[in-house]
């Protein structure tokens, strides 16, 4: 399965749910997003749905290929959500008139390049995670917690690569033994327990248990 990651972007003040998906090292978009910023529509849910079934009647992929991603709504839960890559934005964009159309194509571009800037410069992931997850509302304290225990994670990791540990099934099983110490669940269970499925289980966690998962890591790399 994908890792993925959720983010918020801005477009112009206006909010673009996004998500990163580390194994295929490409960006999704909320396409209701992508409408409510090109259309300024009152109701991009409604103009999407015209919009989806028009594409759909001229045999259109983008209507018919994207698919569907969990992402954190206005009311603070989540919801399934119509998502589409870049190149299907691409092709979204011109079927909708815009007098924005340029100028969000230059800032898909630049959201683009981000990921290249953070692996030159890490510092910039780790203010953009801080940026992105007071945006969606967590206290100063969680932020603080998430931010060690992502820097607890890549020191442990670290470790498992120099002593030849293979990404993919062997960082799973190893990643599922923490858990049990800590939590008796492995991390599928703790997600099914959370109600979560391609969503960060810790960006999920509660202060106590981004504590309890870090030592379990932090003995893991002693």
């Amino acid at each position: 399965m994908n890792a993925q990651t959720g983010k918020i972007k801005l477009f112009e003040q206006k909010t673009v749910r996004t998500s990163w998906d580390e194994e295929a090292e490409k960006w999704s978009f909320s396409i209701i997003d992508i409408v409510a910023v090109l259309t300024d529509s009152d109701n991009p849910r409604k103009y999407w749905s015209v919009l989806k079934t028009r594409l759909k009647k001229e045999g259109s992929e983008l209507a018919t290929n994207c698919s569907q991603l969990k992402m954190l709504s206005s009311d603070g839960k989540k919801y399934l959500t119509d998502i589409a890559d870049t190149e299907q934005i691409l092709r979204l964009i011109q079927s909708v008139p815009s007098k924005k159309a340029e100028p969000f194509k230059l800032w898909l571009a630049k959201v683009g390049n981000e990921c290249l800037d953070e692996t030159v410069d890490p510092e910039l992931s780790i203010d953009r995670a801080i940026q992105n997850f007071r945006r969606l509302g967590y206290s100063e304290n969680w932020i603080n917690q998430r931010i060690k225990s992502i820097e607890v994670r890549k020191a442990l990791t670290d470790e498992w690569d120099k002593s030849g540990v293979a990404k993919g099934k062997e960082y799973a099983a190893l990643t599922d033994l923490m858990s049990r110490t800590w939590s008796g669940m492995s991390t599928r269970e703790y997600k099914q327990h959370k109600g979560l499925k391609k969503e960060n289980l810790r960006d999920n966690m509660s202060n106590t248990e981004l504590v309890l998962n870090m030592l379990a890591e932090v003995n893991e790399s002693l």
